[in-house]
């Protein structure tokens, strides 16, 4: 990874992970965290995108996705699929309440989404779990099962930037708030897989800690000196010179200083920066907790902010996890963490419909929130629930969907999907959709030139929300 550091200066929070707006800039494969001169130099092709390459695109004008992953297995029947006539082994201590929607009930400790049901879509019984305590399916859609095309599945961003390109030059299509979790699968989108690092996702945090262990700083570099290009392309040469030796960073001049074009735009630094914010918007969505949840992620609430920034800049697709919801250790504190995380996940997603609906993005700005399985029916001994990968929930908003409703519905004691299962690939076919991606016609070839559908054959939409 290459980064361009700023002067150490002041303290004050500016982007998401509390480094200022001139904090850093990062270079680099997306297995070293960063953005690669090759996806730099992809972000200002030009193509016919109804062929399905990359392409210019009006600016404001683009449809969008945040994906919200909150690793650990979220518990569906303390959430938003309540079974409160089930017996007190299965229901737990939480009762449900009302909506705006007559007929649609959710956890207690959800009353600010429960105001906007409306404008929600709750997915009660997601089916197809690997039970793989990892962001996998998640984040591609696919399973590990089976044998995966050369260079492995692609994260699904990297399908959407390599199908519709850029909407802004300095702004790539794909980017992720993921951070690296201790345990590291929580916290990986997947890279670009068999269509390459020049659409992976561009990490814009930090690894765990100081996130600087791997970095390569060019030194004498600040971002105040960014501009003056003769001495950032001596520096870039020497850093390729250094550090290139399986050839990851390719490079002539040409390419170099068309990467350097791109990275001189200020509209991702400045999506990262919420001093820019309006000071009510920001404490509308609360106050961030920088400190990992064990081995998952920060409860970085205002990351959903980031993330509207993000798509507003020109972003297609912003990858993201929230904390960590894996409890059901011999501390039982199942029910005391859902006291704690409920409310501040209630405040940051109900911010983030409402903003989207303020500003006229929620026709076109989608957000799924969702994690790898379900939690068991029945609580264990230790007052906590298990693992659950036969079913599991889904939250959807925005994106033009039919909203204020409920699909698919669970057996009496959440055990599995009575009506309607709803699996992963549909999930993301209507993300797809939603992007004007036809999964029924579009392909994206492998290096051996094979094409790849984006979901497996006959594999449509939830009809329901399209």
């Amino acid at each position: 990874m290459l980064t361009i550091r700023g002067p150490e200066q002041g303290t004050s929070p500016g982007a998401c992970d509390r480094v200022t707006r001139r904090g850093f800039l990062q270079i680099g494969g997306m297995a070293c965290g960063g953005l690669s001169l090759a996806q730099l130099l992809a972000l200002e092709a030009n193509a016919d995108t109804s062929t399905g390459k990359a392409g210019s695109h009006k600016a404001g004008s683009h449809k969008a996705v945040i994906n919200v992953f909150l690793p650990g297995g979220p518990s569906h029947i303390d959430f938003w699929d309540l079974k409160p006539d089930a017996p007190r082994e299965v229901r737990g201590e939480f009762r449900p309440i009302k909506t705006n929607v007559p007929g649609i009930e959710i956890c207690e400790l959800f009353p600010r989404l429960a105001r906007l049901m409306d404008r929600a879509v709750i997915i009660r019984s997601i089916v197809g779990s690997e039970g793989r305590h990892d962001a996998f399916q998640c984040m591609t859609g696919r399973t590990q099962r089976g044998s995966p095309p050369s260079g492995g599945w692609p994260n699904w961003g990297s399908w959407v930037s390599s199908l519709r390109g850029p909407v802004s030059p300095g702004v790539p299509p794909n980017v992720s708030l993921m951070y690296t979790t201790g345990n590291r699968t929580w916290g990986e989108t997947e890279d670009g897989g068999f269509i390459g690092p020049s659409h992976a996702p561009m990490r814009l945090v930090p690894d765990k800690g100081t996130g600087t262990n791997a970095d390569m700083v060019l030194q004498g570099i600040t971002l105040d000196r960014f501009r003056e290009r003769g001495n950032l392309l001596r520096a870039v040469d020497r850093f390729r010179r250094e550090t290139d030796v399986d050839g990851v960073v390719a490079g002539t001049d040409h390419y170099t200083k068309e990467a350097l074009n791109i990275l001189t735009s200020s509209g991702l630094v400045d999506a990262l920066d919420l001093s820019r914010e309006d000071p009510r918007i920001l404490e509308r969505y609360g106050e961030n907790d920088p400190k990992f949840q064990r081995d998952g992620a920060p409860k970085m609430v205002r990351n959903f902010l980031v993330a509207r920034r993000l798509v507003e800049a020109g972003a297609r697709v912003v990858s993201m996890n929230y904390s960590r919801w894996d409890w059901h250790g011999g501390d039982g504190m199942n029910f005391p963490r859902s006291r704690q995380e409920f409310p501040l996940l209630d405040r940051g997603l109900s911010a983030l419909i409402t903003d989207l609906h303020e500003r006229g993005l929620d026709r076109d700005v989608s957000v799924v929130v969702w994690g790898e399985f379900g939690r068991t029916p029945k609580i264990n001994k230790n007052n906590s629930r298990d693992h659950w990968p036969q079913v599991s929930m889904a939250l959807m908003f925005g994106g033009g969907m039919r909203t204020g409703q409920v699909i698919g519905a669970t057996n009496r004691l959440g055990e599995y999907a009575k009506e309607r299962p709803v699996t992963f690939q549909e999930v993301f076919a209507t993300l797809y959709h939603n992007l004007g991606i036809d999964v029924r016609t579009a392909t994206v070839s492998d290096p051996s030139g094979r094409p790849h559908y984006l979901v497996d054959s006959g594999v449509e939409p939830i009809r329901e929300l399209v």
